[in-house]
């Protein structure tokens, strides 16, 4: 069948990816929202669903349950590694808020998955089984091998430990993004960087040597956009098929929805990788389903709730929503008629501080959510609604003051479109839209539209049966926050805490047709 990339159309960078039998699995970085470390499932490297979440909560710190002013926006778990040795699944990576290394294992991939504890910490750590050795290799710029104690928690003692190569050209960012395996009885390490040289964008790149203790020669393997905007397709796994065809899962920047996983065929040209046709993307290209007949479930829902309850005693909602911190489990719950409650705890200065924000991923290239917003156990000062979950956030909603409610737009706005600028941390948006509201309850829309990187959401509320556009907001990828823009539900109080907001009939559209 043909396959056209992206394969995913929304915000999974990171990818590593496994195959066990004719099952393949993904994992991505889910940085700081909650639950995290998401697995993947596929029968043919193109449709994914999501199995589960490697961890409920990690360390339940003050930042990661967002006390205060403290946030893990940008921060949290980066760039899993994903393995499958000797019967149980491994997966590994780094929490940038802790400086911490944590290793989950399990019999299988739904889980429970056992946490551990690893000493130090491994940038873009890829997990390698050897001859009864395990290894982690890792870095930025120089790419590091440790060789690991038998129970994974520490660097071996007389181990080995090695660089295994260092960045040596004009680059805006150094080799990372480390992937290793044993292939063909030889040993291949796949990073990439993003040089200053060519097309200046992120760049796949390959060293192999025969031995672990050998000098590891390589070069840059693939350097392609497939005409998306001079975004590099980078960084990622690459895994054979029961048939011994080989693909690699990449992921490319797509701007404000996020970094989005590609599928790149690879072949071998006398045991050395070669991305593509002639290191360029092919339009399309085929790949056998092990389940041709395989129903998947979309990556994006309508509703809240699967009407059964997690391990805690909680209902559980559908996998597909993630909290923006480790949420507050005593401030939600669901209403008799299936609605989402929300109550506050603290006061917040602005969206990003907001507990118990529950989130969707957009999709690309258009995409829209609505929600029906029941007001009336709102306190004054508390704002509450659908909001664009980044940095540069916009939000449409309902505030409280002495006792009269409003519909209000708010938006964070910034002229500086670059990745790093974050100078908006401490400000609470600007007030772009307000009009009186009649009764309690309101139905609200966000439309999300990535075209041609146009990245820009409209934001709409229900008025005698029509839409009224209330304003709109231009999105922007930026390290701040570090991921994809999201729908979220959100309440959070500027003056007394105790108000509450209930959300109903949540609905997802995907796709030109909302």
């Amino acid at each position: 069948m043909d396959q056209i990339n992206p394969i995913i159309k929304t915000d999974y960078p990171d990818p590593d990816v496994i195959r066990v039998g004719h099952t393949y699995y993904m994992v991505s970085t889910t940085m700081h929202f909650f639950p995290g470390g998401v697995i993947l499932r596929s029968y043919d490297l193109v449709n994914w669903e999501i199995v589960t979440y490697v961890f409920r909560r990690l360390d339940s710190t003050p930042s990661q349950c967002l006390e205060g002013e403290q946030n893990i926006y940008g921060k949290g778990m980066w760039a899993a590694s994903l393995r499958f040795h000797e019967g149980r699944f491994y997966i590994c990576f780094s929490a940038y808020d802790t400086g911490r290394t944590y290793l989950f294992t399990a019999n299988q991939a739904e889980g429970p998955w056992e946490r551990h504890d690893v000493q130090g910490v491994y940038h873009h750590g890829s997990l390698f089984f050897d001859g009864g050795k395990t290894y982690i290799i890792w870095g930025m710029n120089q790419i590091h091998m440790t060789e690991m104690n038998e129970e994974l928690t520490a660097p071996k003692k007389n181990g080995l430990s090695r660089i295994l190569i260092e960045e040596q050209a004009d680059v805006y960012l150094g080799y990372e993004g480390s992937h290793f395996y044993r292939i063909h009885d030889k040993y291949y390490l796949f990073v990439i960087h993003w040089p200053k040289y060519g097309m200046a964008r992120r760049t796949q790149a390959c060293f192999m040597s025969n031995h672990l203790e050998g000098e590891f020669k390589g070069e840059d393997i693939f350097d392609e956009d497939i005409g998306f905007y001079n975004q590099g397709v980078a960084q990622g796994g690459i895994v054979s098929t029961p048939k011994g065809e080989w693909f690699g899962v990449l992921f490319q920047d797509h701007g404000a929805v996020g970094r989005i996983p590609v599928l790149v065929p690879v072949t071998w040209d006398h045991d050395w990788p070669v991305f593509g046709d002639c290191k360029k993307m092919p339009q399309h290209f085929n790949i056998e389903s092990t389940r041709p007949d395989y129903e998947y479930k979309p990556l994006y829902a309508s509703g809240f709730f699967t009407g059964k309850k997690d391990e805690n005693g909680k209902p559980e909602l559908i996998n597909v929503w993630q909290w923006n911190h480790e949420p507050n489990d005593s401030l939600w719950w669901r209403t008799d008629n299936n609605g989402l409650a929300i109550k506050t705890g603290k006061i917040s200065i602005n969206l990003t501080q907001a507990v118990n924000t529950l989130t969707q991923r957009m999709m690309y290239p258009v995409s829209s959510a609505e929600v029906t917003l029941d007001v009336s156990e709102l306190q004054n000062g508390d704002y509450a609604g659908l909001c664009a979950l980044q940095g540069c956030y916009g939000l449409v909603g309902v505030t409280r003051e002495t006792g009269c409610y409003y519909l209000v737009m708010w938006s964070r706005r910034m002229e500086d479109t670059s990745l790093s600028d974050l100078s908006l941390d401490c400000m609470p948006g600007m007030e772009c839209y307000r009009v009186p509201m009649e009764g309690d309850s309101v139905t609200l829309k966000i439309k999300a539209d990535f075209r041609d990187m146009k990245d820009m959401a409209e934001f709409y509320y229900k008025q005698n049966n029509q839409w009224i556009l209330a304003g709109n907001q231009h999105l922007v990828f930026k390290l701040d926050h570090f991921t994809g823009c999201r729908y979220g539900l959100f309440l959070y109080s500027t003056s007394n805490t105790g108000g509450t907001a209930v959300f109903h009939d949540f609905k997802y559209y995907n796709g030109e047709q909302l």
